[in-house]
């Protein structure tokens, strides 16, 4: 499956924004859809997930409560809206598919991480 993630900019704080990430290739509901996100100089995190169906979802402890994870498996794509912006949200926010919650909990992706969408919250 091929990802491309958009939406992102420049916001200030408490802001929000609204990132999509389009699907291609394989079936998209077949995946589990995860939003990770990196900051300069930091690992790689997983900000959200979302199963199959859209029926579980799990939240980092850092945006739970802000973020809210999405998708529309008609469309082939999954959102991810961000609510009460802070300052260390800023990062490269990318989208990626695993076969299970767990796989993506983890980090275990399958196929790219695609093409990302950078997000700056100001002071």
């Amino acid at each position: 499956v091929q990802l491309q993630a958009y939406g992102g900019g420049l916001v200030q704080a408490g802001g929000s924004l609204r990132l999509s990430c389009a699907a291609s290739g394989r079936s998209f509901s077949d995946y589990v859809m995860g939003w990770f996100r990196r900051a300069p100089g930091k690992e790689r995190e997983l900000v959200a997930s979302i199963s199959w169906g859209g029926g579980s979802t799990y939240y980092a402890d850092s945006v739970r409560g802000r973020f809210t994870i999405s998708r529309d498996n008609a469309k082939n794509t999954v959102y991810l809206q961000m609510n009460s912006l802070k300052p260390e949200d800023t990062a490269g926010y990318y989208c990626a598919a695993g076969l299970t919650m767990g796989a993506v909990i983890s980090g275990q992706i399958t196929g790219d991480w695609g093409q990302g969408t950078q997000v700056t919250v100001s002071s």
